[in-house]
């Protein structure tokens, strides 16, 4: 692990929300900076404006402060690295494409689109169907390479649509020490001629990123596998503006659980959610899809998989980062979630399971809602599953029909109603008197002990599973089981049968 400060950051395009796949970016640079001692900047990369969706920085804010990210430096933070939106940067950008043209490592390309489709459609062949803009082509075209110096002065003067592309030629290897990879080689033959500078005057992200990269001190960058082959372009310009590029980490992709990268079609289809927002609504901790996201590519080296952010921090390692796209798995992040649950307090989790069982029954008072908490705690995968034991505040309205079909039978209404009765004369209310009570009536009675708890649960929860039976008694009160009991055995009466067309 590493021991100086570094100062990282997290660059997201304000194009839509905030991807699962982002978050977990943003969260390795946040682990990196933390266990440091460093910096974890956020930069707003918006110089793409034809995609801006003007809500899109907010929900990335959102995303961040949900999962527990803070930054230290940032468009709402401020810092001394500032502006950080690129956007209000473009000075910068201007100023190192000069000096690119300056150095001969970038040129002016004057082409129209029309005309850069008609030179890949005379060297398209079976052998090169995709040509690109790059040495072999470039002479072809409008560009200050081949235009005289007058020409390309005059064209600009008058205002001629043109953009900077960055100057490839082949023959040289660049390679570079990934540290997730290990050394990866790009031969420059395979390099186009990449846009830097649009016709708009806006920067691309190759030229915004190098650029800001360098301004900002950024010392690591952390980013998904997809900019692996824009490495070579930003080598190239680091090298030409003379500036020593920072160390690079390169993260395996998310994959879907049917194979192939987590797209947002493939994710619809299976019912993935993929932006953290849809996370937040769906009702998952921010500790639970924190931790899942950690393993998602890393490992700890050790069994261990249950972390807190500050666990997460003295675990993390860069090195330990696999090669290998991971599976997404929403069964695991679940059980992740129902694992964080469980480590809460009853009280935080009565908090946290308040709005939607609120939604269900109406205001609950405090103290019973941290009991139920306390005693459902074990049966929840979220905190907003609470809302199923909606029982233990108001008395069912209908019963579990395959749960009557199987358990309530002929004598079932006359057992649960001498069961209410015989709770009523106890001068307990107890666990253990509330099951002592029903053990002395199915001896009374000649019945098996599961010829009452059974009926007893459905008439008293309307469900057939949930926590322990004279716990969830006690809980739900003497008074209002009773009532539930009795009117349970009214309304189903003797059979299942009986009560089948009322339930139409």
């Amino acid at each position: 692990m590493m021991s100086d400060p570094v100062r990282v950051r997290f660059a997201p395009s304000p194009t839509g929300l905030l991807h699962i796949g982002g978050l977990r970016t943003a969260l390795y640079n946040y682990l990196l900076a933390r266990q440091t001692g460093g910096t974890f900047a956020l930069r707003i990369e918006d110089t793409d404006r034809s995609r801006f969706v003007e809500t899109a920085e907010q929900d990335i804010l959102d995303g961040l402060s949900w999962a527990g990210l803070g930054v230290d430096e940032g468009p709402t933070q401020g810092g001394d690295a500032g502006p950080y939106r690129q956007s209000e940067r473009r000075d910068l950008y201007a100023d190192a494409a000069q000096r690119l043209l300056d150095a001969g490592a970038a040129y002016i390309a004057f082409d129209t689109p029309d005309e850069i489709e008609a030179m890949k459609e005379r060297h398209r062949s079976d052998a090169n169907p995709s040509p690109r803009y790059g040495h072999s082509t470039r002479d072809e075209m409008a560009t200050s390479l081949v235009l005289e110096a007058d020409e390309v002065a005059r064209r600009i003067e008058a205002g001629d649509e043109h953009v900077v592309r960055l100057k490839v030629d082949p023959g040289e290897t660049l390679t570079f020490t990934d540290r997730v990879r290990g050394e990866v080689s790009f031969d420059t033959i395979e390099v186009d001629d990449q846009v830097l500078v649009k016709s708009d005057g806006m920067p691309t992200y190759h030229l915004a990123n190098v650029v800001d990269d360098h301004e900002m001190g950024i010392t690591d960058v952390i980013r998904g596998e997809e900019w692996l082959s824009s490495v070579p372009k930003h080598l190239l310009m680091y090298r030409a503006l003379g500036w020593t590029p920072p160390r690079l980490a390169h993260l395996p992709l998310i994959m879907s659980p049917t194979g192939g990268k987590l797209s947002k079609r493939s994710a619809d289809r299976l019912g993935i959610p993929v932006s953290v927002s849809q996370y937040v609504e769906a009702g998952y901790e921010p500790e639970a899809v924190v931790n899942f996201l950690a393993l998602l590519g890393w490992n700890p080296g050790t069994e261990q998989e249950i972390f807190d952010l500050e666990g997460l921090v003295q675990a993390f390692d860069v090195e330990r980062i696999g090669k290998s796209g991971v599976q997404f798995s929403l069964d695991k992040l679940d059980w992740f979630n129902g694992q964080h649950l469980r480590a809460l307090d009853p009280e935080d989790l009565a908090r946290r399971a308040r709005p939607a069982l609120e939604d269900a029954v109406g205001p609950v008072e405090d103290g019973k809602l941290v009991e139920v908490a306390s005693l459902m705690r074990e049966r929840l995968t979220k905190a907003s599953d609470l809302a199923d034991a909606a029982y233990f505040f108001v008395a069912p309205e209908s019963y579990d029909e395959k749960g009557l079909k199987k358990r309530w039978k002929d004598d079932s209404a006359d057992l649960v109603a001498a069961y209410a009765d015989a709770l009523e004369a106890e001068d307990a209310f107890t666990i253990e008197s509330t099951e002592a009570t029903m053990r002395a009536l199915a001896e009374a009675r000649e019945a098996g002990f599961g010829r009452i708890i059974h009926p007893v649960r459905l008439a008293a929860t309307g469900t057939t599973a949930g926590a322990g039976m004279f716990e969830t008694l006690v809980l739900i009160g003497r008074d209002e089981t009773t009532q539930r009991l009795r009117r349970a055995a009214e309304v189903l009466g003797q059979s299942v049968a009986v009560r089948r067309p009322t339930e139409r």
